[in-house]
């Protein structure tokens, strides 16, 4: 229960994933849990498939249909709450925000963690955008796990502290 524990159980992370069917290309997961007069991610996307509607606190829904995951809503994310996802050849392909210097390399193996922070597997860098290329101040990382960490992960840790 995320009151008490400030992490999402498994089967509340799941609900916001859509069916993996819909995974087969990248798609945008929000992890928004609880109502917060937030909606940058509603007015920065340009396809109109994140609804909040008249009510700023409305926790925000995806539309997959209109979604082409195209990162826009990661970064105007303020809560750093939302990735990109997309299932391919038994990997999952994460698109997360980052923060932190140095920035990981193409090609350097990381460590993957839950919602907990705790490390649960190792990812592989696959890109990096960093923030002088996107006009944030928000890096995009791609990383790959292996699928059966679908639900689990949620961010990267250098293997270097």
């Amino acid at each position: 229960m995320i009151e008490k524990t400030i992490v999402p159980d498994k089967e509340t992370i799941k609900s916001r994933f859509p069916n993996k069917k819909v995974l087969t290309r990248p798609k945008a997961i929000i992890e928004c849990y609880q109502e917060i007069p937030c909606n940058p991610c509603e007015t920065s996307c340009p396809f109109d498939a994140i609804i909040i509607g008249e009510d700023i606190n409305t926790i925000p829904k995806i539309d997959y249909d209109k979604c082409t995951g195209c990162g826009i809503c990661v970064y105007s994310c303020p809560g750093l709450a939302i990735m990109n996802v997309m299932i391919k050849n038994g990997k999952a392909y994460f698109k997360v925000p980052y923060e932190l210097l140095p920035l990981p390399k193409v090609d350097e193996v990381w460590l993957a963690c839950n919602r907990h922070g705790e490390v649960i597997t190792k990812c592989k860098i696959e890109q990096v955008m960093p923030p002088k290329k996107t006009n944030y101040k928000t890096a995009l990382i791609t990383v790959s796990v292996e699928q059966p960490y679908l639900y689990e992960f949620s961010t990267i840790r250098s293997p270097y502290e």
